[in-house]
């Protein structure tokens, strides 16, 4: 399985890198992209999932060829 995974703004800098692609068979979820993707590290709260340009919760199922994204979350200006 091939997926291309991105990382955005404060997510890029904690990873370290802006996207790449994954090819692993065991790779089955949402949360299993960002677990090989990052070597482990824990996922912060309130992360922003997408599969396609849809937003997704962890425990989506992923299948081949798709373009898997993690987003911090927004925070609103003063009213």
């Amino acid at each position: 399985m091939s997926l291309e995974v991105r990382f955005f703004a404060s997510l890029r800098e904690q990873v370290g890198v802006s996207e790449i692609t994954l090819d692993a068979a065991s790779i089955k979820t949402v949360e299993d992209v960002w677990q090989l993707a990052t070597n482990g590290q824990a996922i912060p709260d309130n992360t922003l999932c997408a599969i396609n340009m849809d937003y997704v919760r962890l425990d989506a199922s992923v299948k081949d060829g798709d373009e898997v994204a993690f987003f911090p979350p927004v925070s609103g200006g003063s009213v």
